[in-house]
């Protein structure tokens, strides 16, 4: 719309630079539509479909089920063990989908990025929601299961599976940007991704109790492995789901006190990866 004479006149900014993640809340219409997009292009020409979004975690529970409930006969010392491990599995999954999907999404859309400009946060924060619609009906086979063998939670446990998906969510969006940026001009970062993502199950107590680890390592270090934020995810999961169904399972100690440090460590990661991701976003265009 033209200034009109008394007409305010906007301020003018630099061409390319924006607010960052404040700039997404302004164009939430923007965000809806590259959501919408991508879960509707992720599966196209696929015969499967959307069931991919059930067959690969029940590949992935499968295995590591047959590995270490049945052969290492942690069904056996573990009570209600397919719950433990499905619920610790699929927050980790959220995180590796939301992680890798958010460093892959700036060059994924380069052609997009060159030709008109947006918001570039909104790229990697599309693949984050993308990931939590995939998320949601894993939590819903879960809680299915966990009613049907006597699932009762407390308010607080229930409450802190809710903060277990935010602190995945912030954690990974923060290092997704991060990594993205880098990754526009060093596509050596996703490898880097791949490697992390290929560690996270083992670096938390997804596969296996938390006591396994402190019966094993010093203190100083069992105390580094709980300051993980998705070791305390992990934790928040399995004391909302798993441990509301056995008689005397028990989580990690001071669950919620490192689930606050986990929420401010994403925080801080979140804040790093937009700083990084600002200071990198002019040369997006002309390194795509």
């Amino acid at each position: 719309m033209p200034l009109r004479a008394g007409d305010p006149v906007p301020e003018m900014v630099d061409p390319g630079r924006g607010f960052g993640l404040v700039d997404v809340v302004r164009r939430r219409y923007l965000l809806q539509l590259l959501t919408r997009k991508d879960v509707q292009v992720r599966y196209r020409g696929s015969v499967l479909g959307w069931a991919w979004s059930f067959v690969k975690p029940a590949a992935l529970f499968t295995v590591y089920f047959l590995a270490l409930g049945v052969f290492l006969r942690l069904n056996d010392t573990i009570e209600n063990y397919p719950i433990y491990l499905f619920s610790g599995l699929i927050l980790v999954n959220f995180f590796s989908e939301a992680f890798i999907n958010s460093t892959r999404s700036l060059v994924e859309n380069g052609p997009l990025i060159k030709k008109i400009f947006m918001p570039r946060e909104l790229f990697p924060v599309a693949t984050i929601f993308v990931a939590i619609v995939n998320l949601l009906p894993q939590v819903v086979i879960l809680l299915l299961v966990c009613v049907g063998v006597g699932w009762t939670p407390t308010v607080a446990q229930a409450l802190g599976v809710l903060l277990a998906i935010a602190i995945i969510m912030i954690f990974a969006l923060g290092l997704g940007m991060l990594f993205g940026a880098a990754n526009v001009s060093y596509r050596d970062s996703q490898n880097f991704v791949e490697l992390i993502v290929m560690v996270a199950p083992w670096a938390s107590p997804v596969l296996y109790q938390w006591s396994m680890v402190k019966d094993v390592v010093p203190d100083w270090l069992f105390t580094l492995y709980q300051l993980n934020p998705v070791t305390s995810a992990v934790n928040l999961m399995h004391q909302g789901f798993w441990e509301p169904t056995t008689g005397s399972g028990t989580v990690a100690p001071h669950t919620w006190v490192y689930a606050g440090i986990g929420l401010l460590s994403s925080l801080i990661v979140l804040a790093a990866g937009q700083f990084v991701f600002h200071r990198l976003e002019g040369r997006f265009a002309q390194d795509l």
